[in-house]
């Protein structure tokens, strides 16, 4: 039997489940807002106890990360995920959950082999071409600028 992309494509629809958009979109809304409500409220309080803006914008990163490993590691960011879907990719606590799972799932194979070794492995990536396009970027506004 040879399967053609039209036989391939009907044959992928009905294998795949049935999503309702409506629900997953209003999920993934409420979860992200509550994530980046929850970052306002952090950085509200923590200027509210004096610090500047820029200290306080940095420690409510810090905090995200933080929340955001520790449930990973206790298994709760991916039963929100499975319910949030893309909600939960805010940046800066989807880039954590992200280094955090790979973590978690190579533990059992050691510090350095394991962890050491495969902790990078979805967020490598990233962190590669998010350096290589600030160099460039920062490259391009010197030259712009200094003209």
């Amino acid at each position: 039997m040879k399967i053609t992309p039209e036989l391939y494509s009907d044959m992928t629809r009905q294998a795949s489940p049935k999503s309702n958009c409506k629900v997953n979109i209003t999920a993934a809304f409420l979860v992200g807002g509550a994530i980046c409500a929850l970052g306002q409220i952090i950085l509200d309080i923590l200027q509210a106890y004096g610090l500047d803006k820029t200290d306080a914008g940095t420690w409510t990163s810090i905090i995200l990360v933080g929340l955001s490993s520790l449930f990973t590691g206790l298994g709760w960011y991916q039963k929100l995920a499975k319910h949030a879907g893309a909600g939960t990719l805010v940046p800066i606590t989807g880039f954590s959950n992200a280094i955090s799972s790979c973590a978690v799932e190579a533990r059992s194979e050691g510090l350095i082999l394991g962890v050491g070794a495969k902790i990078f492995t979805i967020a490598g990536p990233v962190l590669l071409y998010g350096c290589t396009a600030a160099f460039v970027y920062g490259l391009v506004y010197y030259l712009a600028v200094s003209k």
